[in-house]
């Protein structure tokens, strides 16, 4: 029940101990002042992770092939590995149950694409069709790469938006034709990358007009699929390893590899490396939390000591009320309204001025591993409550010893 005369009461013990009441209150809303900030970062954090692993497909295994460095089964050291449609149709069909997008890539590295006088280098990547959703490319025009044009050996073109405002300005681009290392091509997409600039300034092209163009024949660069997603992330996970460790060892087998040769194949697997890394961010939170929790702690210990000091200041006060009546769950009332009032209002106001801070300056933090850090409705409501039970056992040791006052006593205190 509401008491005005017991809230005139608190206002007046705190106006007496202006400064202890200050300090002790700074110690609270610096705790959670530095929770906020923590979270708030920590947050940032992931949100610069995950977007790192959405420049792609995330249950995506990619596969190259390099350079022996081991001599294996009679053949000497320093053997160059090539990749050729056989080992990706194998594999392919060998996993197809698992997979759920796939494709081959040639490459070329600083591919020179001209139109009228504007002229670049661009990495130009032949691909099949799935390769859109393996790279999470969005189409901002026009198509991408199709099954037909696969067929025929259309000389088509698919531009990333860096590519397009490099060479076309504010020019249209879908149906322009332009030359690609002398050869032409017609433009019949232009898309855009969740990883940037870095990830527009490609140029993907049918696999097999690739090959022909550029005198690959059957070979190919490197080899990359997706992994079908169950509902359970660690089975997905688990499935994701098995079929790298598996594609590894086919790779091994049949081009006489080195078990333990790394630089000869390499099978990247970013489902794992995901999990690896949401681990690893799940413990910096966990470790952020531990900090911020144990920063309040060290204030509520501040609070509740004011607190066993105030009752000792008013043991005589308190052993009066209770010779004329008071109820000890009244005295107990008093001493935890009094310490959740402080901690209340000291962790508010440090919840706020988190909250204020990472506001600000959230705009200005966009990196590529910290991305605009804020604290979420859930977290905010979580500080809450942390506050309400924080000041709750701030006063309930001093107030559970004011309730067992003994009142002659009380009387008899200097």
């Amino acid at each position: 029940m509401f008491s005005i005369e017991r809230w005139q009461e608190i206002f007046e013990t705190l106006q007496k101990n202006k400064l202890r009441t200050f300090l002790t209150g700074l110690s609270v809303a610096s705790g959670i002042f530095i929770l906020v900030i923590l979270l708030g970062f920590s947050t940032g954090i992931q949100k610069g992770v995950k977007s790192q692993f959405e420049e792609d497909a995330t249950n995506r295994i990619s596969i190259w092939a390099g350079t022996t460095t081991k001599g294996y089964k009679g053949l000497n050291p320093g053997r160059n590995i090539q990749l050729k449609n056989a080992d990706f149709e194998e594999m392919s069909r060998k996993y197809d149950d698992n997979l759920e997008y796939r494709t081959s890539i040639y490459s070329i590295w600083g591919g020179t694409i001209n139109y009228k006088n504007q002229t670049g280098n661009y990495r130009v990547e032949g691909a099949f069709p799935d390769q859109q959703f393996i790279e999470n490319e969005s189409m901002v025009a026009g198509r991408f790469v199709n099954q037909n044009d696969m067929d025929n050996t259309e000389k088509v073109a698919v531009i990333g938006n860096q590519v397009k405002l490099d060479i076309f300005k504010e020019e249209e681009a879908v149906g322009k034709s332009i030359e690609i290392m002398g050869i032409n091509f017609v433009v019949v997409g232009v898309y855009s990358d969740p990883g940037g600039t870095r990830e527009e300034t490609r140029v993907f092209i049918p696999l097999t007009t690739a090959q022909k163009a550029f005198n690959a024949g059957d070979k190919v660069r490197s080899i990359a699929y997706t992994v079908k997603m169950s509902d359970n992330f660690d089975e997905a996970v688990a499935l994701s390893a098995a079929l790298s460790k598996n594609m590894d060892n086919d790779i091994r087998t049949k081009h006489f590899i080195a078990p333990d040769d790394r630089s000869a194949v390499r099978v990247w697997d970013t489902l794992e490396e995901a999990k690896k890394i949401y681990t690893l961010l799940d413990t910096i939170r966990a470790v952020f939390w531990f900090v911020g929790i144990g920063t309040i702690i060290a204030g509520i210990v501040g609070v509740s000591n004011i607190m066993l000091i105030v009752v000792k200041e008013r043991t005589k006060e308190i052993g009066i009320r209770k010779a004329i009546g008071a109820l000890p769950s009244s005295i107990v009332g008093m001493i935890l309204q009094e310490a959740i009032f402080i901690t209340a209002i000291a962790g508010f106001t440090g919840l706020f001025l988190g909250v204020g801070l990472l506001e600000l300056v959230s705009p200005m933090v966009n990196s590529d591993f910290i991305k605009f850090p804020q604290v979420d409705f859930n977290t905010a409501i979580t500080t809450v409550i942390i506050l309400i039970v924080a000041g709750a056992f701030a006063g309930f040791i001093p107030a559970r010893r004011a309730a067992n006052i003994k009142p002659i006593e009380a009387l008899r205190d200097e």
